[in-house]
């Protein structure tokens, strides 16, 4: 894997909802890892059943990876260089009952505005990002690395050209936020995401959400 590394990028157009602001979404830095997470409420029926299995969740968090070397745990050079080539990809779903910030730290969680068709257009590139079984409902390859996560088989494949930060930009390009072409790293995400929160806040857009325990 790489480490996060901070490039130069061009100015973000406007991070602000072209309609009334529907809903939040948070995106979380992991060290070199990012994620994407959504109020349970906010998720539709099929983005929920992802988390079957789960009681009282919250939140969904997901985050994409290297099957081999995310799953499998292996961590030798060989599976190293193997997933800096196209690869079998893995969805990691965290469940959580708290908010993001306080399961992650307040540092490393953004939020942001997103409109109804932004929301919209979130859910649906999360339902088509996990395999589905016969019957429709989601494959899981094993348990997540904590309590409360699942490891899901993804769609996409994993590769140097495509790896877990650019399936954050492009979950975040689906919910209507305008992520420049430029992102590879963590740090890439968060420069945006900083970025587009603060124009939002500049205009007055908050992160729409329920008080929390409701």
């Amino acid at each position: 894997m790489v480490a996060a590394a901070c490039a130069p990028l061009p100015p973000a157009p406007s991070g602000m909802p072209a309609v009334p602001v529907a809903a939040s979404i948070d995106v979380v830095a992991r060290d070199w890892h990012t994620d994407v997470c959504l109020r349970s409420e906010d998720a539709d029926a099929e983005v929920r059943r992802l988390a079957s299995g789960f009681d009282d969740v919250r939140y969904l968090c997901f985050g994409f990876g290297d099957r081999s070397y995310v799953v499998r745990r292996k961590h030798d050079v060989v599976t190293m260089l193997l997933a800096l080539v196209p690869g079998r990809g893995v969805v990691l779903l965290s469940a959580l009952r708290a908010p993001p910030a306080a399961a992650f730290g307040a540092g490393n969680v953004v939020s942001l505005a997103v409109s109804q068709a932004g929301l919209e257009g979130l859910r649906a590139y999360l339902r088509n990002a996990v395999q589905r079984d016969g019957e429709n409902g989601p494959v899981h390859l094993g348990d997540g690395p904590y309590e409360g996560g699942a490891y899901l088989p993804a769609t996409a494949a994993y590769s140097l050209l495509y790896t877990c930060n650019t399936w954050t930009a492009d979950a975040l390009r689906h919910a209507g936020l305008p992520l420049a072409p430029v992102a590879v790293f963590a740090d890439d995400i968060m420069m945006q995401v900083r970025r587009i929160a603060a124009e939002q806040a500049g205009a007055g857009l908050t992160p729409r959400r329920l008080p929390d325990g409701q």
